[in-house]
């Protein structure tokens, strides 16, 4: 698409004019080539499930699938007058290359980096699989707000005077499906917190809350009883709205925020990041009644084996019935979308491998601040805050199509085994024959006199189902090729690719990089913007807006596009039409008949009958001095990586001076 086509013109001036200035700047094309898409493409093309066909097969589909359009985007790439090792491009569905994956993942497993735990992940019930962190994209979704009224127990042992009286604590959530799950109400220490009278019911919420929960409850608040802090609250404990045999402490959280809601949050340490911390922090179970597939799991109560949507509507009837629904309307929110099905995605606690970026956060942010040149400037700010706020990355995906984590587990004892020298010995199977080696082969096999349990002396081991997340395929292509291939070095000069990237390749290799040599992979990150149409508005085929690159070519040639490129500052977002292309086409054409005039006038001149500048007329002198302006200035550009400001000055030139 043309977003490709742009990324991949504007990639091609830097080592071009390099070269032209004397250096040596090899550029070697590749190809990501596992990952979902594929996977799921030949899946259902075949008309089978990943868990009924034999997964060697299915890794074979999926090979003869990414080398066929491997094919058909080379030849695209060509035509479109961009230079490369075309011949041998990497690919990280290449031996070598998935070896020298796992030998970066050793590196890191190694220093201790990489960790199994059972944490909430975001899930895509779709693709049934564990998403990272740069596979999410946040769109508007509308969700319930719900406001659900939890028994307080033990408030007479604050305030005696409640004693005897029904006290509720009122909480907010917009995830109804996660009540199952709640196991504690959290509350903000330094929050103050009011007790009110409603007809026979107190009800505790934030104080400064008060008119929004009012009315959005509906009910009418008598008389205020008392008012205290919310550290207050964390002696006492609530009761679930529709599970009375269990009982939920009122735990203190930072996190819990008065804009909007009552102040109290339903906590699920199974569905959230903030719920699992405050979880593991007061002993509090991690408790996931959600499936795979998006289905509550048998003994949940209630709501056993229906769906998320179907057990919402049921906790909607269960709540309405014994009166704790207080109130219930629809809010619209950003929320996290699985990037590949679009589709609304969940928080789920569930055991997956992690690499433990906290361990080495600090060393990573130093290195984004001192060690690399942002092209713009603001994408220092924009990735040192991503990598500041994140989690640890989590690197386990439910699927087939994609390099495995070497990782065994004891059958007598159940515990997970990884380790450096037995990732190793599976890196050298891996070398010869590919990653469909590690579905071929038994335990015994791959690892030979290491098929031994290290914590109870078994022989009895089974292979780990799950792979890589593909990010970490890319992000240690700094280890798969640049390590390499003798004709690169390490680190890169630059990565160039749009702004999405910054959650995405240059997070991710920094992160791996950062991890095994305590360095980033490059000295330089340039970002572009995204493509629009020439009003500024995303590319739909709805909209009828869409460019595509093979039409541009067909009508106009693909100098053109490379016009266009040269044409825009890529800093921002660009626009492109065909009025645009139709008006950089004159442009073009202006260029192009100056240039085959100075030919035309230069076929039979030889260096030997050069007039010496000190006889030339006035207006030939007066002329050179305007090309060495011109040269200068362009020259200053490109080191500058600002294309656009030579294209326009030589445009110019031809224009106003040689016409």
């Amino acid at each position: 698409h043309i977003g490709t086509a742009f990324n991949k013109i504007l990639k091609d001036f830097i080592p071009k004019y390099k070269a032209m200035k004397g250096f040596f700047s090899p550029y070697v094309p590749g190809w990501d080539t596992h990952g979902l898409p594929i996977e799921l493409h030949v899946i259902k093309s075949l008309g089978v499930s990943k868990d009924t066909i034999d997964p060697v097969l299915l890794r074979e589909k999926c090979t003869e699938y990414a080398l066929q359009f491997r094919d058909i985007q080379r030849d695209e790439f060509v035509r479109l007058g961009v230079l490369g090792d075309w011949e041998n491009p990497y690919m990280t569905l290449r031996p070598e290359y998935e070896a020298a994956q796992l030998g970066a993942f050793a590196d890191l497993v190694g220093k201790g980096l990489v960790y199994k735990g059972q944490k909430p992940v975001y899930w895509c019930i779709d693709c049934q699989t564990a998403l990272a962190a740069a596979e999410i994209e946040y769109w508007d979704e509308t969700s319930p707000s719900i406001f659900v009224a939890y028994s307080l127990l033990g408030a007479e042992a604050l305030l005696p005077s409640l004693a005897g009286e029904d006290v509720n604590i009122i909480v907010w959530t917009t995830t109804p499906w996660t009540l199952p799950a709640s196991m504690a109400v959290a509350i903000g220490p330094d929050h103050e917190y009011v007790f009110v009278r409603a007809g026979k019911k107190v009800y505790v919420f934030a104080k400064v809350l008060a008119a929004s929960v009012a009315k959005e409850t509906g009910i009418v608040f008598e008389k205020e009883l008392a008012t205290v802090k919310g550290a207050a609250l964390q002696q006492l404990n609530s009761v679930h709205p529709f599970y009375p045999d269990r009982t939920l402490p009122i735990l203190p959280a930072d996190y819990v925020l008065l804009d909007t809601g009552t102040g109290c949050v339903h906590t699920a340490p199974g569905h959230g990041v903030e719920d699992y911390e405050t979880g593991v922090k007061f002993g509090i179970e991690v408790y996931n009644p959600v499936d795979d597939t998006g289905h509550f799991i048998p003994g949940t109560g209630l709501v056993d084996g229906l769906s998320l949507e179907e057990g919402s509507k049921k906790i909607f009837e269960i709540l309405t019935e014994n009166g704790r629904l207080l109130g219930n309307s629809k809010i619209q929110h950003s929320y996290p979308h699985c990037w590949r099905c679009k589709k609304p995605v969940i928080f789920r606690s569930t055991d997956q491998w992690f690499v433990a970026v906290a361990d080495f956060r600090d060393e990573a942010l130093k290195t984004i601040e001192n060690d690399v040149r942002w092209i713009p400037d603001w994408g220092k700010d924009r990735i040192f805050n991503m990598v500041r706020d994140r989690s640890d990355w989590c690197i386990s995906r439910q699927r087939i199509w994609g390099v495995p984590i070497p990782a065994f587990y004891c059958n007598d004892c159940g515990k997970p085994i990884l380790t450096e020298d037995r990732i190793h010995a599976v890196q050298a199977f891996v070398k010869e024959q590919g990653c469909s080696a590690w579905w071929r082969m038994t335990p015994e096999e791959l690892l030979g006199d290491l098929c031994v349990c290290p914590h109870c002396r078994s022989t009895n081991l089974r292979k780990e189902t799950d792979i890589m997340d593909v990010w970490f395929d890319s992000g240690t292509s700094h280890a798969a090729v640049l390590k390499i291939r003798p004709e690169l070095k390490w680190p890169a000069d630059m990565y160039l690719e749009g702004s999405d990237q910054h959650r995405g390749w240059f997070q991710t290799s920094l992160l791996t990089s950062v991890g095994m040599h305590g360095r980033a992979p490059y000295e330089q990150v340039l970002t572009h913007g995204f493509i629009m149409d020439g009003e500024g508005r995303k590319m739909s085929k709805s909209l009828g807006n869409v460019v595509a690159p093979q039409e541009v070519i067909k009508e106009y040639g693909a100098d053109i596009l490379r016009l266009w490129v040269a044409s825009t500052d890529y800093r921002n977002d660009v626009r492109i039409s065909n009025t645009i292309i139709k008006n950089l086409s004159e442009s073009y054409r202006r260029i192009r008949n100056t240039a085959r005039y100075l030919l035309a006038n230069l076929n039979d001149f030889a260096p030997a009958d050069s007039v010496p500048f000190s006889e030339m007329l006035e207006m030939d002198r007066w002329i050179l001095m305007k090309l060495n302006s011109i040269i200068e200035k362009a020259n200053s550009a490109y080191d500058n990586y600002e294309f656009h400001i030579p294209t326009f000055a030589i445009h110019q030139f031809c224009v106003n001076e040689l016409s």
